[in-house]
């Protein structure tokens, strides 16, 4: 299932010296006697550029902004009922009081670190092998990557200050290569431990021993912004979660995958973006409008992709909902658009704009230089919902997309939406 994030696809596997990046992964690969460092050091030494395959990558927007959370019927994100009650009577954890836990932590560390741009820049830079001059093309590369395969979002990254667009591209990629590793070409070959593997490379990225070019310039970001390490780890485990789990009994748990493959991007993006200085909204709200987005657009993507996902023996649609309308797994791999259908849809697709709504009053507390991509990415994609309605509700055999005179015409009304300022008194919630 892709991920509706800013975006990240795994390279080809081919570098310089013919060590391949899958197997890396698959591998842990390790030449005894050399680091990390002198190993990315040579490799970019003796071949310049590597080579890099998104294959058949959506160039959509999926990963182009912040994330997404909020309730079940669709109201503001206020931890209500955090606990439910299991089938043997005991009392557990919400996936939304789970998710609220990490937002205070990441609302906290932006409140204790986060600086002004001025003060950004002249942090010291991270120790890296080779020179600043490999560093910053370790970002033009991560640039390139974006400007390929989410191209109204990088656009939008040119209106950011320099140091801001460079961290968000180098947590594009990352996402992407994340995301890659069980949804792209060679999804087949990846194992849990491969995927272990991959969280401990992201824990040398955040330790400052990167593998190779792009995990430095990762590496490289989270030492400038205040950036914390367990919405990255959260994501790995939302890949971990496509090797085993094909449904999803309730929302609460579908709530949970929506927030490890895409909210988790908002509390990536957050402290990157930045909150405007005349905001009034509380750390906390700008984060929770944020993982409203990721969870917005993932139900799009969800709602968008359910021909293909059956097709795949998948099912992301919470069971226990479908049941109540009459529907079962039968009917979705049979591809049936009947009236119960339709019914379903539409309290489905009703849910996904309510958090799209939720994620709209947060985009006008973001710093002006921000706004436009994010709400760019967030009108696009909630077009898709309108498309879904236009195709009569079959998402089985057609796939809803946004036409391109479409997105050329939203385009300027959200850059003009994004020059209006945040109010006086935000409408998001206070504390």
């Amino acid at each position: 299932m892709s991920v509706a994030l800013l975006w990240v696809v795994s390279p080809n596997s081919e570098v310089s010296n013919g060590t391949g990046f899958l197997d890396s992964v698959r591998e842990g690969n390790r030449v005894p006697g050399r680091d990390r460092n002198s190993m990315w050091k040579e490799r970019i030494k003796k071949g310049g550029r590597q080579r890099w395959n998104f294959g058949s990558l959506n160039a959509d927007l999926r990963y182009s902004g912040l994330g997404g959370s909020r309730t079940g019927n669709g109201s503001s994100f206020a931890v209500q009922s955090s606990l439910v009650a299991s089938p043997a009577g005991e009392m557990a954890v919400s996936s939304e009081k789970k998710v609220y836990d990490v937002v205070l932590k990441q609302a906290a560390l932006v409140k204790r670190q986060l600086r002004s741009t001025d003060d950004l820049e002249v942090k010291p830079d991270i120790v890296l092998p080779g020179n600043l001059g490999l560093l910053s093309e370790a970002y033009d590369r991560c640039g390139e990557v974006c400007a390929e395969y989410a191209k109204t979002f990088y656009l939008g990254t040119l209106l950011m200050t320099p140091d801001r667009r460079r961290a968000i591209w180098a947590i594009y990629v990352w996402c992407r290569r994340t995301d890659e590793l069980v949804d792209g070409p060679n999804a087949s070959h990846i194992t849990p431990q491969a995927l272990d593997r991959w969280e401990a490379r992201l824990e040398d990225i955040f330790s400052g021993r990167p593998f190779d070019m792009l995990d430095a310039a990762l590496s490289d970001t989270v030492s400038r912004f205040p950036v914390d390490i367990q919405p990255f780890r959260d994501m790995v485990e939302g890949m971990r979660m496509d090797l085993w789990k094909s449904r999803y009994m309730n929302f609460d748990e579908l709530y949970l995958y929506c927030y490890y493959v895409a909210g988790t991007v908002g509390l990536m993006s957050v402290p990157i973006m930045g909150i405007a200085p005349e905001s009034k909204a509380t750390t906390e709200s700008v984060y929770n409008a944020a993982l409203a987005l990721g969870i917005a657009n993932q139900l799009t993507n969800i709602l968008r992709d359910v021909g293909e996902d059956a097709r795949r023996g998948r099912i992301y649609l919470p069971q226990d909902e479908l049941a109540q309308a009459g529907l079962s797994g039968e009917d979705i791999f049979a591809g049936r658009v009947t009236d119960k259908w339709r019914i379903f849809m539409k309290k489905q697709i009703q849910r996904a704009r309510k958090f799209f709504d939720q994620a709209e009053k947060g985009v006008a507390e973001l710093s002006s230089a921000s706004r436009w991509p994010v709400l760019a990415s967030l009108l696009l994609y909630r077009k898709i919902l309108d498309e879904i309605e236009a195709n009569d509700y079959n998402n089985f055999t057609r796939r809803a997309y946004v036409s391109k005179p479409k997105k050329l015409l939203t385009l300027p009304i959200a850059y003009a939406r994004s020059l209006v300022p945040p109010k006086l008194t935000s409408s998001l919630t206070k504390t």
